[in-house]
């Protein structure tokens, strides 16, 4: 059993009992693991979120290049894994290693943060850097457009909420005002921090996927 990178965070949240030696978090990334590895049953978790995500990873990359003026970076599609996690970074190359966050909207775009907003998202950096030998990353939250099936999609979802049956221009524009962001700078539209490798970080993580397997291979043996 090996843990993505993506999801150290679970694993590495504290039990809120003393005693215990891993939290219902990550308890419960491990069962999910159980059913997948033996039956199969893979819990599929999507959302308009992670979609938008998806959608403009491409969009976001450049952004990023663009506002830290490198000189050419682009998606990686290498996957990597070491003896207890797994991983595939958004961006590995020579000169940087970045994982990027494309925000919602403009409500859930860190603009006054000075610390990383989500700690599960360290954790995946240090997953990264361990996995690829770099000593330095880069974690990015994006701000672009929404894409326009999107945000039909959210005006749609507004008009039946308030049981609207004919078009309110009012709320097209307020939906769409969430969703623009041409008017903002573009070096507004990233916010960055630098990580460094923390090796005390990285043997934490081996003690907790060590547990995880303990727990793993305890409910293999029940199901």
């Amino acid at each position: 059993m090996k843990v993505r990178a993506s999801q150290l965070g679970k694993i590495m949240t504290n039990p809120r009992k003393s005693g215990e030696l891993l939290s219902q978090t990550a308890k419960t990334y491990v069962q999910e693991l159980v059913l997948e590895h033996k039956y199969g049953i893979r819990r599929e978790f999507s959302s308009r979120y992670t979609d938008k995500g998806n959608e403009v990873e491409d969009e976001s990359i450049a952004l990023v290049n663009e506002v830290l003026n490198y000189k050419f970076i682009y998606k990686n599609d290498e996957h990597f894994e070491n003896e207890w996690i797994t991983g595939t970074p958004d961006v590995n190359t020579d000169e940087v290693l970045l994982d990027v966050k494309s925000s919602w909207d403009a409500s859930t775009f860190p603009f006054f943060e000075t610390e990383i907003p989500n700690k599960d998202y360290y954790y995946q950096l240090q997953g990264y850097m361990w996995l690829t030998g770099k000593e330095e990353s880069i974690l990015a939250y994006c701000l672009v457009d929404t894409p326009s099936e999107m945000v039909e999609d959210e005006i749609r979802r507004a008009h039946w909420k308030f049981h609207l049956i004919d078009e309110s221009e009012e709320l097209r524009k307020e939906i769409e005002s969430k969703h623009k962001f041409s008017h903002i700078p573009k070096n507004r539209k990233v916010k960055y921090w630098f990580v460094q490798k923390d090796e005390s970080v990285i043997e934490q993580i081996k003690e907790r996927v060590e547990l995880c397997r303990e727990y793993y291979n305890a409910l293999m043996k029940t199901i």
